[in-house]
């Protein structure tokens, strides 16, 4: 009996004492806060995530959105729709981190470009058609990891790696993916590379894709007609 209390002791001891070896500083909410030592900018300030309605003020409403039942428009060039049910949506996802998007896909093709989510893992279900889906993981390796998922099918993307959609049937796709974050944020690699504000000087980008300037001025003039 001695040494069992003992052990409970120990392990009591362990856990509080561990805490602080493994507490971490919570995930950021945004892609940078800069700190304000300046007082008189302190009601300019934003907070990593968003400030807290009183309790007293909260309504059901603040944790309810509608309207995932509504296909989203797929005439651009990606043939894609995100609707995005985020913080912004609802506002009481806040500090909760998790959030949830509908994709929807045009046949033939459709496709969610390669793009990141820099705080989030996301976990994805096919609700309608065929997707090719797929991420590569991180250099030197960078192995592409592929599948074709069919309704019902779920699928996950780590977070931070470049990953993509596309439908390959012939009829409309929809799928609903869940993240872990309030604000995972997105980064579609072609956008931010090609169509980034101001652009990236050409010298660098044909050393980094070891093409000749014609090349990239091709590849940025369709994101430069967004702006």
């Amino acid at each position: 009996m001695k040494s069992v209390t003992y052990f409970a002791g120990f392990l009591v001891f362990a856990l509080v004492f561990s805490g602080g070896a493994f507490a971490s500083d919570p995930s950021p909410l945004q892609d940078f806060c800069v700190a304000i030592n300046d007082p008189s900018l302190v009601n300019n300030a934003f907070v990593n995530g968003k400030f807290c309605k009183d309790p007293n003020l909260v309504k059901a409403k603040d944790f309810f959105s509608q309207g995932l039942d509504v296909a989203g428009n797929t005439s651009n060039p990606s043939g894609s729709n995100v609707t995005t049910v985020n913080v912004d949506k609802i506002p009481g996802l806040n500090t909760l981190g998790i959030s949830l998007v509908r994709i929807d896909y045009a046949p033939n093709g459709g496709i969610n470009p390669p793009h990141t989510h820099p705080r989030a893992t996301e976990i994805l279900t096919v609700i309608e058609g065929t997707l090719n889906v797929g991420f590569v993981t991180s250099n030197p390796n960078n192995t592409l990891f592929t599948k074709v998922l069919n309704k019902g099918d779920v699928f996950v993307f780590p977070i931070g790696l470049i990953h993509f959609q596309q439908n390959i049937g012939k009829t409309p796709a929809v799928a609903i993916a869940a993240l872990n974050s309030q604000n995972a944020g997105v980064i579609t690699i072609a956008n931010a590379v090609f169509g980034s504000k101001p652009a990236i000087s050409r010298d660098v980008l044909t050393r980094a894709f070891q093409v000749g300037a014609a090349v990239i001025k091709l590849l940025q003039a369709p994101f430069m007609k967004q702006y």
